[in-house]
């Protein structure tokens, strides 16, 4: 019998403690940090004495093939895990469509016109560029199209504290209605030898999903189960699997009935999303983001047109199609930005919008199979541009916070002056 007061290394967390883990997980910064450690450690894994053994790990194969499921351990990563991710990402677009700023059209028009013009400069960007140069390829068109929200979030939050909120509230409208197009660009262009049976088939899963989860309390053991069949139904009839995620997310209630205090989206949303900060993102960062940073691999990287395409759609496609769709919008129309906000603001967000990293490694190797030569260099330029564009608005965010502190500050001497 052990002494409760007896010392250990190791116990189980008590019920509150617990709960103080899941809300550390729950947090935009936490779920940034876990990420950049991930990529950070996938990093050095592959620029060590171990990278055979990474890169063997990687590819090592588990999965009956009889189901199609017979995928390498990284690909266990990218279809399986991050299928987590984009549950999670459904059930938050569901909320902001039914209950959030995405409902009302006058509050939402400019973030939304924004998140288009931010993919499609990007875009054309990366098409010019491989349109132009020797050696180019199309392929990856839409690798740079994608903003990573708990990236851009966690540096708004790092470096913008004293910046309007309405800033904020812009940046996740923009990142959620980029992520949408992101989702439906990886459906339209990404689908390989469209099997209809097993579509229609998962199709029927997700529908029976929607039944059950409506009803007024699911039941977990028959959900889960159901979700994990619609998603491997979906991987066999050639879709993406991590869209079997999204559209599980879209059937979910986002709103309270009967005597229910939160919604079953919000519900859901705060028992999975540590599960996908916490665990699912970080480890499809640890075997997506393993590339090698030698001097020779970067200098290849650096003259190769796919990554130069990325990087520039990053870090200049991205904020200037922001800007210009929020110009065009605003100079055109009766849209007005918050009046809380400044062109030189929106400017600092749109540079921050340019972190594209978790979508935008999906899309990449969707984009390019592990033995193209661009397959590399494509992720490597995804880091340096993701890093860049988080640097280059940090030190904007700076810039502007001491501008509105300086206003505020002289708003209070005149207040002072005027009552004196």
């Amino acid at each position: 019998m052990t002494d409760d007061r007896t010392p250990q290394l190791f116990r189980t967390l008590t019920p509150g403690g617990l709960r103080n883990f899941t809300d550390t997980l729950r947090a935009e910064n936490t779920g940034a940090a876990l990420l950049l450690a991930g990529t950070v450690l996938a990093l050095v894994s592959a620029n060590s004495p171990w990278a055979d053994a990474y890169r063997s790990l990687s590819g090592t194969v588990v999965g009956p093939s009889a189901l199609h499921l017979d995928l390498t351990v990284a690909q266990w990563a990218t279809d399986g895990l991050l299928a987590i991710f984009f549950f999670v990402v459904g059930l938050e677009l569901k909320r902001e469509v039914v209950d959030g700023q995405l409902r009302t059209p006058s509050t939402a028009i400019v973030p939304i016109l924004a998140a288009v013009g931010g993919m499609a400069v990007p875009a054309l960007v990366y098409t010019v560029v491989n349109t132009l140069s020797d050696g180019g390829a199309l392929d990856g068109w839409a690798i740079p199209v994608a903003t990573d929200i708990a990236f851009a979030v966690a540096v708004l939050s790092a470096f913008g504290r004293r910046l309007p909120t309405a800033l904020r509230a812009f940046l996740l409208t923009l990142a959620v209605v980029d992520d949408l197009l992101g989702i439906v660009v990886i459906a339209i262009f990404y689908a390989d030898d469209l099997a209809l049976g097993w579509l229609a088939a998962s199709a029927a899963a997700i529908a029976l999903f929607a039944v059950l989860v409506r009803r007024r309390r699911p039941n977990a053991w028959l959900l889960v189960p159901l979700a994990v069949v619609a998603w491997g139904l979906m991987h066999a009839s050639g879709i993406h699997a991590t869209i079997a995620g999204v559209l599980l997310g879209f059937t979910v209630p986002a709103l309270a009935r009967g005597a229910q205090d939160v919604s079953t989206a919000e519900r859901f949303e705060h028992l999975w999303r540590p599960v996908s900060a916490g665990f699912a993102v970080p480890v499809f960062a640890l075997f997506a983001a393993g590339v090698s940073l030698s001097p020779a691999a970067l200098a290849s990287a650096a003259g190769d047109p796919v990554a130069q395409g990325v990087a520039l759609g990053l870090v200049l496609g991205k904020p200037a199609g922001i800007l210009l769709a929020t110009v065009l919008l605003v100079t055109f129309t009766r849209a007005a930005l918050d009046p809380s906000v400044r062109w030189p603001d929106l400017a600092a967000v749109a540079c921050v919008a340019g972190v594209g990293f978790t979508v935008s490694l999906l899309i990449a190797e969707l984009s390019f199979a592990e033995t193209s030569p661009h397959a590399e260099h494509v992720k490597a330029a995804i880091l340096v541009g993701s890093l860049t564009a988080a640097a280059l608005g940090a030190v904007l965010l700076q810039m502007r916070t001491r501008a509105h502190r300086r206003r505020v500050d002289v708003a209070a001497t005149e207040g002072a002056t005027a009552a004196g």
